[in-house]
């Protein structure tokens, strides 16, 4: 393998997608190109980004609604033994506010655990949707010309992740001031000074895969925007990273 083969290899290594004989000639590579050194440091650096923003706390409540729905929840079946013999009938004319309570227990139970279900239905779509950007994002390093760019403002960093051979871009915020009630972070394509939406963030740590190609872009800038986003910037930039 060349030398400029090496050159491209920065992204691969940084996700831990080489081969062992790439890995090998690689590293060797690495303690004489002070460039590819320091491109692999952003690279991990930004992976480090990436996984810090998808971290989640789980809210004080979980832990009361979990408590709550275990007594409707199943438990898994005894082995099957033989029944004894019944020692005694059972009297038919049990009470008839006995089978109300039991059949309104057995009605909330159903209902309690429907709502669960849709719960977990939603949390499991949201968490499949969190994970295919980051996959993409992460992607996007092993992009043979993958060039990141990083910014700070308010104690928070947004670095944007980018491929002109793949035409994509993607986005990493971690610690960035909670937008507000009623706001939301708006990003940006810059094409020569013209503001293209490329997405929403909601929230000030998060992972977004750009929307719309690069096609010539100059960089990404990012907004503070009414809840929904806007058709065009309504106020001064809080984040731009140039493609440089």
């Amino acid at each position: 393998m060349n030398a400029l083969d090496l050159h491209t290899l920065t992204g691969a290594y940084a996700v831990h997608a080489l081969d062992p004989e790439e890995h090998d000639a690689f590293e060797r590579h690495l303690g004489h190109c002070p460039p590819c050194a320091q491109e692999t440091a952003e690279f991990a650096a930004t992976l480090a980004r990436l996984g810090a923003a998808e971290t989640l706390t789980p809210p004080p409540e979980l832990k009361a609604r979990v408590l709550a729905a275990l007594p409707a929840v199943r438990q898994e079946a005894p082995p099957l033994v033989r029944a004894a013999p019944a020692r005694r009938r059972v009297a038919r004319s049990a009470p008839k506010f006995a089978l109300a309570a039991c059949l309104a227990l057995a009605l909330g139970a159903g209902a309690v655990a429907v709502q669960q279900h849709r719960e977990a239905d939603r949390a499991r779509d949201r968490a499949a949707a969190l994970a295919r950007q980051q996959e993409t994002v992460a992607a996007l390093l092993t992009a043979p010309d993958a060039r990141t760019a990083t910014a700070t403002t308010g104690g928070g960093t947004g670095t944007v992740v980018w491929s002109a051979v793949r035409g994509r871009a993607g986005f990493l915020a971690t610690g960035l001031p909670a937008p507000g009630p009623g706001r939301t972070y708006q990003l940006w394509y810059d094409d020569a000074g013209t503001m293209r939406p490329a997405g929403l963030l909601p929230t000030g740590s998060g992972t977004l895969l750009l929307t719309g190609p690069l096609d010539g872009a100059a960089g990404v800038g990012v907004t503070l925007e009414p809840a929904g986003g806007s058709p065009q910037p309504t106020g001064a930039p809080v984040l731009l990273l140039p493609f440089s």
